[in-house]
Order: structure tokens, then sequence, then C-alpha cells
């Protein structure tokens, strides 16, 4: 790692105090930025119960949002991956191969009602989407790219066309670990036939947000068109989210003017290596995101993880210094905060994270400007973040196996004159500051600070 030159760093605050504080992309933002002006809050279902998940697990998830959550801004709820597989166990997809999934009569993946009894009798999530709006929550779904081999098979017709699903497919375009899907031909009439009409289902469904996977890598720009195009059509705002990850950094532009949030890596796990890896792969998407437009950094696991998913049932493995490392990078980068633990085995300490209102601003800042790190050195960063109203937010990080002292002088982050000192994670005002501060970090840890003119 090599530091990023101090001239380089007053040029970026320079442009932003340009631009008011906002992206220059965000002058001419397309209508769906708008259904995304901060980076997206809420719950996903995948790391607590991979692709097994019940609707009484998403519904008892989704009340514990909104009694400990919604308050502080976490207000989605997302179910994760194949909710259409009676049989799904969280186990091997090779076993999934050719085994019946619910659909309509157009081929259309419908929920399983033995996992979701209220979409029994081809209801779908109408029902579950009416109770978790009726908690003040917006209502999300995993959906796979392509259409359903079992539709080929059978031929089935395009609702709304004259198509039928084989005129769609592309068979030679699978997704390497989940057999259920062809991909689909975005460019034709009708590969887009098929995606309006799965749009034109969600929205009679409520769905407000869609993540779709095995779109982003491969980065498959038809398919993503072709999506953009129906979410536009289907006569409801639906947030749109690209998985898995690495999205390619040389699709930077298409992705931002085509989705409101894509992945920037792999799953990502509570793992210390995955956690380091994510402070390049931020830095590289620092100047592609914005309001409405989010490189996401993936879910967050902390909490009980596992009940059925990846690896064993456990606590996150994440230390407490991972933990504030985590949620303190994910907050300057302003990525998407969805949690991925099971909400009601929630303890203290993660209830406390959850509900720092002070930490949750410094992400849904309004001017939504991604912070930029300005001192890059033997594994000591520090990023600084310009927040609505001329603050800077300030993270200090120690990426090392051993504690460090870190320090920031107000003129290396394009500041002049003495600055107020907030600790984030303190929540205590630390005096004022004339030209600098240092401060202690533990290994793998972070202190979090804002900083206010005091002229």
């Amino acid at each position: 790692m090599v530091a990023t030159p101090k001239t380089a760093a007053l040029a970026w605050f320079a442009a932003s105090l340009l631009a008011g504080g906002a992206s220059l992309r965000a002058q001419a933002a397309p209508e769906y930025w708008k259904w995304a002006p901060t980076p997206p809050m809420g719950w996903n279902s995948y790391d607590a119960f991979g692709d097994s998940v019940t609707e009484a697990e998403v519904l008892a998830n989704a009340r514990y949002l909104r009694d400990h959550l919604l308050a502080h801004g976490w207000n989605t709820v997302v179910i994760d991956y194949r909710w259409y597989d009676p049989a799904a166990d969280s186990g091997s997809l090779k076993k999934a191969l050719g085994r019946p999934l619910a659909a309509d009569e157009f081929g259309r993946l419908l929920p399983a009602p033995n996992r979701f009894p209220s979409a029994a009798d081809g209801r779908g999530f109408r029902a579950l989407a009416d109770r978790i709006h009726a908690l003040g929550l917006k209502f999300g779904i995993h959906v796979m790219r392509g259409i359903p081999r079992q539709a080929v098979r059978a031929n089935t017709p395009i609702a709304g066309s004259a198509f039928r699903a084989a005129d769609a497919a592309l068979a030679a375009s699978t997704c390497e670990w989940n057999p259920d899907m062809y991909g689909v031909d975005g460019a034709s009439p009708a590969g887009q036939a098929w995606y309006d009409s799965l749009l034109r289902l969600y929205a009679g469904w409520g769905v407000d947000y869609i993540k779709v996977d095995d779109l982003s890598q491969p980065y498959y720009r038809a398919e993503i068109e072709a999506l953009r195009r129906a979410i536009d059509r289907c006569g409801r705002p639906v947030v749109f989210s690209l998985s898995p990850g690495p999205t390619p950094l040389a699709a930077a532009d298409h992705v931002a003017t085509h989705a409101n949030l894509w992945r920037i890596s792999g799953d990502f796990w509570d793992r210390w290596r995955n956690l380091d890896a994510q402070f390049d792969l931020l830095a590289a998407w620092r100047p592609h995101g914005g309001p409405g437009h989010w490189p996401d950094a993936d879910m967050i696991p902390l909490g009980h993880l596992a009940i059925r998913s990846v690896g064993p049932d456990r606590r996150s493995r994440f230390t407490r210094e991972e933990q504030t490392t985590l949620l303190s990078l994910w907050s300057l980068a302003s990525s998407p905060l969805m949690l991925g633990m099971n909400l009601p085995d929630n303890d203290p300490w993660t209830q406390s994270a959850l509900t720092n209102d002070e930490l949750l601003a410094i992400d849904q800042d309004p001017l939504g400007v991604p912070a930029i790190p300005i001192q890059r050195r033997g594994g000591a960063e520090v990023w600084v973040k310009t927040l609505r109203g001329g603050a800077h937010a300030v993270g200090l990080f120690n990426r090392t196996a051993a504690p460090a002292v870190i320090g920031l002088d107000w003129a290396g982050a394009g500041l002049t004159g003495p600055q107020s000192v907030r600790d984030v994670w303190g929540r205590t005002d630390l005096g004022t500051s004339a030209d600098r501060l240092s401060a202690p970090v533990p290994a793998h840890g972070a202190v979090l600070l804002v900083l206010h003119s005091a002229d």
C-alpha cells in the first residue's frame, strides 16, 4: 500500500465543495436513483438461513426490525434465494438439479407454499408483502438471472406476449453454482417480454426491492439493460441490486446508470481476510458511488449466523474490534447496510452498535459522498468523508495485527483551523484540536470521529 498524495486529497475535497458536496453524477440523476437516495438499510435472510428460510422466520425478523431497529433507519426485509424450492435444505445445490419448483402457468417461479403458507393457491408473495408493509417496512426478494429450466422444458407461454419460454432462453448460458435457470437473450423481444412479465408479477406482489443474482460476475450487460427496462415499465418503484461480485470496475459507468447497488466482492463472511480485502475494493470503487447508485460491500455478518447457511451454526467470528472496523468502514464508504444475522438472537453489544445513530448518520448522510482514503501506510489508514453542513467523518484504521498510534494533520485532509472532535463509538466530545490529532488504535480496530470547524 502506498500513501495517497496530499495534493490529490486536497483536489478531491475542493471538487466536492465546488459540487455543493454532491457527486457530479447526481446532477443529471435518472429517475430511479431517487428510489435509493441513501444506501439501503435492512435485513436479508441468507447469512442465517441460506436457501431454506420460512415465512415464520421472515416474520420473526421483520417484527424485530420494526420493534428495535426501524426507528434507527433499518427498514427493508429481503428474502434471499430459492424461495421457490419446496425441498430446499441449504445443502448442496447439485441435488436440486431437475427438482420441481413452484411456478405459475407462465413458468414464473412462485413461493413454495409448504415454506410460505400465505402463498398457497398461487397467491405469491402478495399477502406476506402486505404484512411486511403493515409493519412499516419495505419488502424485497432475491431472484436468479434468467428463465427456469423447467419452463424451457415445458416451453410455457410468456405472459402478455406471443412468445414462449424457448424463444427467450440461452441454454448455453448457465450459472456455475445454481442449476435452476438458463440465461435470457436480453437484447431480443422474447427476452424482454420474459423480464417484463416477471416485473409485472413482482409489482403486483408489492415488491420494493429485487436482488438479482448471477448477473454481476460475470457481467451480463444485455440482461442488466433488459431488467432496467422491465423495472421502469412495471409501474412501481423497485430498487435494483446486482449480485454477486466482484462487479468489474471497467463496467462502473454502465452499472451506476442501470442499478441502484452492486456487489464489489464475492460473498462476504466473518473472516478478517474478507474484511481486510474490502478496504482496497471500496477505495477502488469510491469515485463511482453517490445518491441512488451505491457500491455494495455485502451483507453484515454479525450476531447469530449460519443456522442453516454456510459453515457451522455460530456467533460471528469477528472480534469486537473487527466489528467496529466493519461498521465504520461501511458507513464511511456509503455502502448499503444489510444485516445477515437472526435478529431476535441479538446480544446487547450488537444491538447497541446497530442503534448508534451517530454511526448510521455517517452512512446515511444525504450528500452521499464516499470517504476518500487520504493516508495508507503500512496497514495504518485514514479515511475522510465530507458530510452535509461542512463536517467531516474520519476513520482511523489499523489493518495490522499489533496496536498502533495513527495520526491526521488537518492540512492532509484539506481542513483549516481548529476542529472540535466527536468520538462516534464512545459517543463523547473530545474537545478541540488546533491542527492535528492522533489516537491509539487496536489491532484490526478503528477509531471513528466527526470533526466540526471550531471557528
